[in-house]
C-alpha cells in the first residue's frame, strides 16, 4: 500500500503532524512505503542450487520491480511446505500463493495434465510451444483445466528441450528396450514403455543417487547444461544431445481468489512477467547448454550421442499413438489432443 503525504501526516496524529512535516520537507520521507498489496509464496519443483530456481529467484525480484513492490513473491525450493506432486490442491487451497511447476507432475490427477504438460516427441524447439500456449489454444486449455482447482494459470515457460542421462551408450529407438530410467508419470512413461524401456517414477531430487545406486541407468530429467552442472556425466557418461524425447511446460499458476482480488493493471504486469521470464530462461539455459556441452566434449570422459532423424522420427511415431491413448482417458485429454493435432496441423508439424 502506497501512502501519500497528507495520508503519512493524518497517520501520524496531532502530536507527530509537525515532525512528519518536517521530514517531508527535508527529503528524508519522500514516499513511504508499508506492506506490498500482494505477498506471495511461491514453490519451485526445483532445488535450490538448481540454475533453473536462480532464473526463477530472478523473476521474483523482477515482479517487486515491475509492479513498484505491490506484488512480493517469495520463491522457495522444492519439498519447501509440500512435495512437488501436490502444489496444485496446496495453491488453491491457499497453502502456498503459486507454484512454478511442471504440469506433468499431475498426470495422475487428470491424462488431460500429463498430455498438455509434456506431448513427449511434439516441440523440436521451445518456442514453437511456448506459441501453443500463447497463440494456438494451450493458455485457453490451462484456465479451463485449473479452474476446478480454484488456480489461475498466469503463464507458461520452458526449460528447453531436454537432453537425455545415461550410463550405457544409446543411439537409437531399439536401445531403449529394457532400459532402466526415471520418468514423471503419465504420458512421459507411457511412452517410453511402448518403446520398450521400464519407466521408473522419482522426484528430480533423487535421479543423481539413483544413478549412482544403479537403481536406474538412464532419466529423463531436465538440460544439458543443468545435468552436467549437477555433476551427472561424472557417473552418467553417454548423454543424448540434443534431446529426442521431452519438452515439458514450465507452469506459473497461483491461487484464483488472491488473483481475482488483484487490480487489471497488476495481473496484466504478473501476466508480461512471466512471459519475459519465459524468453530469459530459454536464452539463458540455450547458452549455458552449449558451454556444457564444450566442456562435456573436452573432458574426454563424455561420449554424446545425437539421434538421427530416422531414429527420432521412430520415436516420434511411438509417441503419437500414446497421444491417442492419453486422449480416450478422459473428456479433458480428448480436448487437449484435439486442439493440439489442430495446431501441429496447421503449422505443418504432423
Amino acid at each position: 500500500m502506497r501512502i501519500n503525504k497528507k495520508q503519512l501526516v493524518k497517520a501520524a496524529g496531532s502530536i507527530g503532524k509537525n515532525l512528519v512535516a518536517s521530514l517531508l520537507g527535508a527529503g528524508l520521507l519522500t514516499t513511504m512505503s508499508m506492506a506490498a498489496d500482494f505477498t506471495l509464496k511461491f514453490q519451485s519443483s526445483d532445488n535450490s542450487g538448481n540454475p533453473n530456481y536462480v532464473i526463477q529467484q530472478e523473476w521474483a525480484e523482477r515482479v517487486k520491480e515491475i509492479t513498484g513492490g505491490r506484488i512480493s513473491v517469495e520463491m522457495l525450493p522444492v519439498g519447501s511446505i509440500v512435495k512437488h506432486s501436490e502444489t496444485l490442491e496446496a495453491v488453491g487451497a491457499g497453502i502456498i500463493d503459486g507454484h512454478v511447476t511442471a504440469t506433468s507432475y499431475f498426470s495422475g490427477k487428470d491424462p488431460a495434465f500429463g498430455l498438455l504438460g509434456n506431448t513427449v516427441g511434439a516441440w523440436g524447439d521451445p518456442n514453437e510451444m511456448l506459441d501453443f500456449i500463447n497463440n494456438g489454444g494451450g493458455r485457453e486449455l490451462y484456465e479451463e483445466l485449473l479452474a476446478p482447482y480454484g488456480v489461475q494459470f498466469i503463464g507458461a515457460s520452458a526449460t528447453g528441450l531436454e537432453a537425455f542421462v545415461s550410463k550405457i551408450p544409446l543411439n537409437g529407438v531399439s536401445d531403449l528396450k529394457g532400459l532402466k530410467l526415471r520418468a514423471p508419470e503419465g504420458l512421459v512413461q507411457a511412452v517410453f514403455s511402448a518403446a520398450g524401456a521400464t519407466p521408473v517414477n522419482l522426484p528430480g531430487s533423487e535421479v543423481y543417487t539413483s544413478l549412482d545406486k544403479g537403481l536406474i541407468d538412464a532419466a529423463d530429467y531436465t538440460v544439458f547444461s543443468t545435468n552436467h552442472q549437477q555433476g551427472m556425466h561424472k557417473i552418467a557418461t553417454h548423454p543424448v544431445y540434443p534431446g529426442f524425447h521431452s519438452l515439458p511446460v514450465i507452469e506459473i499458476s497461483m491461487t484464483k481468489r488472491t488473483w481475482d482480488r488483484m487490480p487489471e493493471d497488476l495481473q496484466k504486469l504478473l501476466t508480461e512477467s512471466v512471459s519475459e521470464f519465459a524468453q530469459n530462461i530459454v536464452s539463458a539455459l540455450k547458452k549455458e547448454d552449449l558451454k556444457a556441452v564444450a566442456e562435456a566434449e573436452a573432458s574426454g570422459s563424455v561420449t554424446i550421442h545425437n539421434w538421427n532423424m530416422v531414429e527420432r522420427n521412430k520415436f516420434r511415431n511411438i509417441a503419437r499413438g500414446q497421444w491417442k491413448v492419453f486422449a480416450e482417458k478422459s473428456p479433458n485429454a480428448k480436448k487437449v489432443y484435439q486442439v493440439l493435432t489442430k495446431y501441429l496441423a496447421e503449422n505443418g508439424m504432423l
